[in-house]
């Protein structure tokens, strides 16, 4: 990993903490898309033991524990998991506070998701957060998510001449943090995953997102 995606690394985490009190608000400003992405999400095959990756607040924890049978939701900022953990009482999630590229499960799921996370994953390390992710999985299990597509970018502040893919944000301090965000093509990303052992179904949602669920390409197609 060289220093340029490290330091990037870093300090996303430290957004993301000092984000923590108003993470909520995004969600509560764009309920519209909420709308169209809920549809898509009640659609996935989200079954037995899910692990989520990249909880945040827990907007989509409490989604997810009604429709599993376990579920483990992983995060690199404790201030976050702390809001999550109060959003989602009394459901029996197991919060785990690490950095997912150093975090490896003790045991495997048959559904492992995220939202909002996959763009957050700098391009050099992408094909091995997706053996991360395959790891994770049981035989037969699936990875689902949903994510920023190219139409984001024109409400992002985009930095260029960056080694790392960034955009610039403000929080209400004033501070401004760079921040990992990759747009990715649905078409494309599902190259990228077919070339990684991956069988998958990447759609657009809309003019701003994407969703896909994949498997490994170690047993039956999806």
């Amino acid at each position: 990993m060289g220093l340029d995606v490290e330091r990037a690394l870093r300090e996303q985490i430290a957004y993301y903490r000092a984000r923590a009190p108003e993470y909520d608000r995004e969600y509560a400003e764009r309920s519209d898309d909420m709308r169209l992405l809920l549809p898509v999400f009640n659609e996935f095959p989200i079954v037995g033991n899910v692990l989520e990756l990249a909880c945040g607040t827990g907007q989509w924890t409490t989604l997810l524990a009604p429709r599993a049978r376990s579920l483990t939701a992983v995060d690199a900022a404790p201030e976050t998991i702390a809001i999550a953990r109060e959003r989602v009482a009394p459901a029996q999630v197991e919060f785990v506070c690490a950095d997912l590229f150093d975090w490896r499960p003790e045991r495997t799921y048959d559904t492992v998701f995220f939202a909002f996370w996959l763009s957050h994953v700098p391009p050099s390390l992408s094909s091995r957060f997706w053996q991360i992710v395959a790891d994770a999985l049981a035989p037969g299990g699936k990875a689902v998510f949903i994510d920023n597509g190219p139409g984001e970018a024109a409400i992002e502040e985009v930095l260029a001449g960056d080694d790392v893919p960034a955009v610039r944000r403000r929080l209400d301090d004033g501070s401004e943090h760079r921040v990992v965000k990759v747009f990715h093509e649905a078409d494309q990303l599902a190259r990228d995953l077919d070339g990684w052992g991956w069988t998958s179904d990447v759609q657009p949602v809309g003019p701003n997102f994407i969703a896909g669920v994949a498997k490994p390409r170690t047993g039956p197609g999806l």
